[in-house]
């Protein structure tokens, strides 16, 4: 099953104009968060694997807060805690469509129980790795296991987008870039141009 919707990630996932899923404006979600700095290919922190978040604490929660704020300001529709350099496994996550009210959500230790056989594939792009797009092949559907905010355990299938999207922030968390799923040759290419960039950028 081939999907040719096109997704951008800031885990994840920034979204193209062109297809009518941009992310809501975040002056309709909440004010007074601080957006915080996202980091980019070839950081190696994007290569740590995270550790579990073990107590909902005050900071934990602003640290969700400030996730979207950035996530929304980006513009994308997913990001993980390692993305803006804090290594928890923590995702936040948006995937209404422009015309929608935000529907902000928060993961806190996600995992994957069971996938499917059927894969689909999208487009899909990083915050972290900027303006760079490839088709991926995914299990089209998941069940996920995940903590919100007030400490309630949830169990959910996700399909289609939602399926792409958790699938691709968890491997962020284990220290796995979309960019993982390409031939030897794209991969290496991509992290080229991004180690030169990165020393220009510091000249």
């Amino acid at each position: 099953m081939v999907n040719r919707l096109l997704i951008a990630w800031g885990n994840g996932v920034s979204r193209r104009n062109n297809r009518g899923f941009d992310p809501p404006s975040r002056d309709l979600y909440m004010p007074l968060m601080a957006i915080r700095e996202i980091i980019s290919l070839p950081d190696p922190r994007l290569r740590l694997v995270s550790k579990a978040v073990e107590t909902i604490t005050p900071e934990v929660r602003a640290l969700a807060e400030d996730m979207l704020e950035t996530m929304y300001d980006a513009p994308g529709i997913g990001l993980a805690a390692i993305q803006v350099a804090q290594p928890l496994r923590l995702i936040t996550m948006d995937l209404a469509k422009k015309e929608e009210e935000p529907a902000p959500r928060v993961f806190i230790n996600p995992e994957i129980l069971s996938s499917s056989e059927e894969l689909s594939v999208y487009e899909e792009g990083c915050l972290s790795i900027p303006e760079y797009y490839e088709e991926v092949e995914r299990p089209a559907l998941v069940r996920v296991r995940f903590m919100d905010l007030e400490g309630k355990i949830h169990e959910e299938d996700a399909e289609g987008l939602y399926a792409t999207c958790i699938q691709h922030e968890i491997d962020h968390l284990n220290g796995v870039l979309f960019i993982d799923y390409l031939s030897k040759l794209k991969r290496e290419m991509v992290v080229k141009k991004f180690k030169k960039a990165a020393k220009l950028a510091a000249k």
